[in-house]
């Protein structure tokens, strides 16, 4: 069992990830989402790493409150979070609202390959490997 801290007071559980590409890895700031059914990353942070629109698998949309947004699925080469990594795992590539101060959403294609606990008054994620 692995434990990752998140700040309590915070709007929003932000995490910790890295993602790689083609010109390196960079680290990562993503708000920990049990309602996002993919994970989500901004495509500013696609692009800086190498990957091309061109590379992407589908044309994706998603809606929120801030209405219809277009995207595009990708696989990366890898990406790591809350201790665990995966190669050749799929992301969506999707704005996000500005000044959020985030790089995108921890979503279910990661998180249901776990069993996760969420301690939000002691500002810790309990992880284990399903």
């Amino acid at each position: 069992m692995k434990t990752r801290r998140f700040d309590p007071a915070d709007d929003l559980i932000i995490v910790k990830a890295r993602l790689y590409g083609p010109r390196g890895h960079r680290p990562l700031s993503l708000a920990f989402d049990t309602a996002a059914s993919e994970t989500h990353i901004v495509p500013e942070i696609i692009d800086d790493l190498g990957y091309s629109p061109r590379q992407g698998e589908q044309i994706t949309s998603v809606t929120s409150a801030i209405g219809r947004e277009r995207g595009y699925m990708l696989r990366v080469s890898r990406f790591a979070s809350l201790g665990f990594s995966f190669d050749d795992f799929a992301v969506h590539v999707h704005d996000l609202p500005e000044g959020i101060g985030i790089d995108g959403l921890l979503g279910l294609s990661f998180l249901r390959r776990f069993n996760y606990e969420v301690r939000s008054v002691e500002g810790r994620i309990l992880i284990d490997r399903a």
